[in-house]
C-alpha cells in the first residue's frame, strides 16, 4: 500500500466538498508523459491507496517482464476516523488511510512495451477497480 513516509502535518483540514469545484477539469498531469497508453479519469473521486494497489496488480500482470508501468498519482491526503461507538467531542480522530483527490482529466497510470490490444484490455480492467469513470488514451 502507498502512504507517505513522513508528513509535515499528520491531520489535514477537511476541504469543502463542493461538487462544482471538484468537477472542474484538472490542469496538471493531463497528458501522457512516459508511456504509450494511459488511463485517464473522466470524473472526480477520492482514490484510496488500496484501490491504487488493486489496479497496479492488474496492470502488473499485463506488462509481465517486457513492459513498464508508471503510477502518476500518490495518496498523500490523510483521512481521519474515530473508533466505533465513541461519543462526540474529545477532538479529531486518528488518521485511518490516505487518499488522492482525482479530478477529471488526470492521467492515473501509463504503460509502455506492451501490445495495444493487451494494454487496452488490462487498462480497462484496472479502471474497473477505481471509483472514477476512466478512458484509455494513446500517444499520438
Amino acid at each position: 500500500m502507498l502512504f507517505p513516509k513522513k508528513v509535515k502535518h499528520r491531520k489535514w483540514q477537511t476541504q469543502r466538498k463542493s461538487e462544482k469545484r471538484l468537477s472542474r477539469p484538472e490542469t496538471r498531469g493531463t497528458t501522457i508523459a512516459f508511456g504509450s497508453f494511459a488511463l485517464k479519469a473522466l470524473s472526480n473521486a477520492r482514490v484510496t491507496s488500496n484501490q491504487i494497489e488493486s489496479a497496479r496488480k492488474v496492470l502488473a500482470r499485463a506488462i509481465s517482464k517486457t513492459g513498464k508501468m508508471w503510477i502518476r498519482i500518490f495518496p498523500d491526503r490523510p483521512v481521519t476516523a474515530k473508533p466505533a461507538e465513541v461519543g462526540m467531542g474529545s477532538g479529531k480522530g486518528d488518521p485511518k488511510h490516505y487518499v488522492f483527490e482525482v479530478r477529471p482529466g488526470r492521467v492515473l497510470f501509463e504503460l509502455d512495451g506492451v501490445p495495444e490490444d493487451i494494454a487496452r484490455a488490462h487498462l480497462r480492467q484496472a479502471g474497473m477497480k477505481l471509483p472514477v469513470t476512466t478512458s484509455i488514451i494513446a500517444r499520438r
